[in-house]
């Protein structure tokens, strides 16, 4: 009497309806803004020259995936919101799971090469050119998305040939990994002790790579003993790692931990944070405030 689960159907925010329409302009209005801060940065990078570089680059690599993080996820959402449309089928869950892990992994990883690259140019300044050639960085980007493609694979691999034979309601505006696991109808142990291995050492790596860089920049600046370098050091330095530190603990709070501490309520708002606000932030903390990127926007507006 056990029946294959075909479709599964979203709880997540849609079960306040009192509170439904203003949930819905409010998340609106945060992915409209997402999107046209980070797709203004690409435009500004890919035509002003002045911003073809390395640190640039990859840049752009993470404006990318700060439009794609949030539009796998958002437009359903807001449809569950606006038109109660919950239902999702099991392909169109396992795709949406599978895009969302990549985009995720890889901007884990892109953050750390990101302060890799910061590292290099603070610290050895002369031999930055030498060491982030062409070459590297591209070798390093499509590093980033093949391993955040191969975690993927493993995540989704590993969560979606569990059976699903009970209840089909996804606690979660989205199909992901802690919601997911909940719902099998087998034990599972095993499989969540690969996850959680995998996604703590990847993670964790990563994490440590990109803290230690940021740290060994800023005992660098505050070693030159500039005027005004204290104020420059955390305008800097505390800024990036501010958005660091919410993107990795976010990622880290809902990925990296066993299936019986899950709780749907608090992964929502944990899932906003790594989900849409990140999004939002991260071209005003990494670029917006930066004088050459203010000065291409500017001609490339001049231009338009």
């Amino acid at each position: 009497n056990i029946s294959t689960v075909s479709e599964f159907v979203f709880v997540g925010l849609s079960d306040a309806p009192e509170i439904r329409l203003l949930l819905f302009v409010l998340f609106l209005l945060i992915y409209l803004a997402a999107m046209a801060g980070n797709i203004t940065l690409l435009v500004a990078i890919s035509t002003d020259s002045h911003l073809h570089s390395p640190m640039y680059f990859f840049l752009g690599n993470l404006s990318l995936l700060d439009l794609l993080c949030p539009t796998i996820t958002v437009p359903r959402m807001l449809g569950a919101l606006l038109l109660e449309h919950k239902k999702i089928s099991f392909s169109g869950c396992l795709l949406q799971h599978f895009s969302l892990i990549t985009v995720v992994g890889t901007e884990i990883f892109l953050l750390a090469v990101m302060a890799y690259d910061r590292y290099v140019a603070v610290c050895q300044p002369l031999r930055y050119p030498s060491i982030m050639s062409t070459k590297l960085c591209a070798q390093l980007a499509l590093g980033t998305w093949a391993t955040g493609l191969l975690n993927s694979l493993l995540h989704t691999s590993l969560v979606f040939t569990l059976s699903f034979c009970g209840p089909n309601k996804i606690q979660q505006y989205y199909c992901d990994i802690p919601p997911m696991l909940a719902l099998s109808c087998l034990s599972n142990h095993s499989r969540e002790l690969v996850i959680l291995v995998v996604a703590g050492v990847l993670g964790s790596s990563a994490c440590v790579v990109t803290v230690v860089s940021y740290i060994y920049i800023l005992l660098e600046i505050l070693a030159r003993k500039s005027p005004g370098i204290w104020h420059k050091a955390f305008s800097t330095c505390g800024s990036h790692l501010t958005a660091v530190c919410l993107f990795f603990g976010t990622t880290i709070c809902t990925y990296v931990r066993p299936s019986f501490t899950y709780s749907p309520h608090r992964d929502r708002v944990v899932s906003m944070l790594y989900g849409m606000l990140t999004p939002l932030l991260n071209p005003i903390i990494y670029s917006l405030r930066n004088k050459e990127v203010k000065c291409a926007l500017k001609r490339v507006i001049s231009q338009v």
